[in-house]
């Protein structure tokens, strides 16, 4: 072979080592989902309290102690709510996730970053291969993270 191909070969090895199929759409989710779903809790909604397995808001819950951001996703924001529609359609997602989560087994998978600037894990929680996150935006309580947060008030 030529240096050049193996240069490319060397190149994309790299590239998929570290990450790199995760910047094209679609094989994420094959390429970081192909173990069982093996986890699973019972969660309620966070109070107070200690925070162990449970929902804070739509895409973001307490799993086992660590709290995670869902990395797929943006849902309204309920601390605060900039509008009564917010609210309610947080409301709505939250609620949710809290039944997705407590439908069965689940798997979750690190991106190409560990945490967010709060300290939170970001991670793509799936059952089946099918991404919890999109079964929200499906409902239309969710809508894909594209790096941004966009208003949910009209």
């Amino acid at each position: 072979m030529t240096a050049i191909l193996w240069s490319i070969i060397i190149a994309v090895g790299g590239w998929l080592a570290y990450g790199g199929v995760g910047t094209l759409s679609g094989l994420t989710t094959l390429a970081k989902t192909q173990r069982a779903d093996s986890l699973s809790a019972s969660f309620s909604f966070c109070g107070s309290d200690r925070h162990v397995n449970c929902v804070v808001d739509g895409d973001t819950f307490w799993f086992q102690g660590e709290k995670i951001r869902i990395a797929d996703i943006d849902t309204p924001e309920l601390s605060p709510p900039r509008c009564e529609a917010e609210r309610i359609k947080g409301e709505a997602a939250k609620a949710r996730l809290l039944a997705l989560l407590n439908a069965g087994t689940f798997s979750l998978s690190a991106g190409l970053r560990d945490e967010d600037k709060y300290g939170r894990k970001l991670r793509t929680v799936t059952r089946s291969g099918r991404s919890l996150g999109e079964t929200l935006i499906d409902e239309k309580l969710a809508r894909r993270w594209d790096g941004g947060r966009h208003p949910w008030c009209d």
